[in-house]
């Protein structure tokens, strides 16, 4: 038998598909500039750092003013970020159902900006399922910070080793599980759901 008791997801690219192209391919018709601008202007890294606690109001203008030619775009990434997130994983909402309707106790936690996270949440009523959700920009902690899973275990009042936690991030897999939890690295909801049989959580 199983000493896991709880399942805690990653929410971005585990649950909700995410990609900042999403969101300003709408406003960049030329292909050759939406790259440029997506590896130079709203980077990956530029947003981990609102991910990490940083506010948009610090980081937007300042970003405007290094690059004002898109100052109109770099203000629709704090206003329209939703528009980053266009549905869910495929199969991993039913996953997420199924795991709730066996009264699996279901948590998460996510590198995800704190205003961000208050503007997606209400979106999301399926996310009604987790008893507690780790935001980094919240915690101003991002995984694979050592001190984010111990928080997390303490907020979800788990022993080590009684959480799955799943993440499609490798070094957040890695850092979970030297830290208190058991871990899948998330390549897909199959994938996924069969490890979930093997450990009877899920039939």
């Amino acid at each position: 038998m199983t000493s896991i008791r709880a399942v805690v997801f990653d929410v971005g690219r585990v649950l909700v598909q995410w990609d900042l192209r999403h969101l300003f391919e709408k406003l960049i018709s030329d292909e050759a500039e939406l790259d440029w601008f997506l590896q130079n202007v709203v980077t990956p890294e530029w947003h981990f750092q609102h991910d990490a606690g940083r506010p948009l109001a610090e980081m937007v203008p300042e970003r405007q003013a290094e690059y004002p030619a898109y100052a109109s775009q770099i203000e629709a990434y704090a206003t329209r970020f939703n528009e980053t997130i266009p549905g869910p994983v495929p199969g991993s909402y039913e996953i997420l159902e199924e795991l709730a309707a066996r009264g699996v106790p279901l948590f998460a936690i996510t590198n995800f900006g704190a205003e961000f996270w208050a503007a997606f949440r209400p979106t999301q009523p399926v996310f009604d399922h987790f008893r507690d959700v780790v935001v980094s920009g919240e915690e101003k902690l991002l995984k694979p910070d050592p001190a984010i899973y111990r928080l997390a275990l303490d907020r979800f009042g788990l022993a080590e080793g009684e959480g799955l936690f799943i993440d499609d991030s490798l070094p957040n897999v890695e850092g979970a599980r030297s830290n208190g939890f058991h871990a899948h690295h998330f390549v897909d909801a199959p994938t996924l759901r069969a490890e979930l049989v093997a450990l009877g959580l899920l039939t």
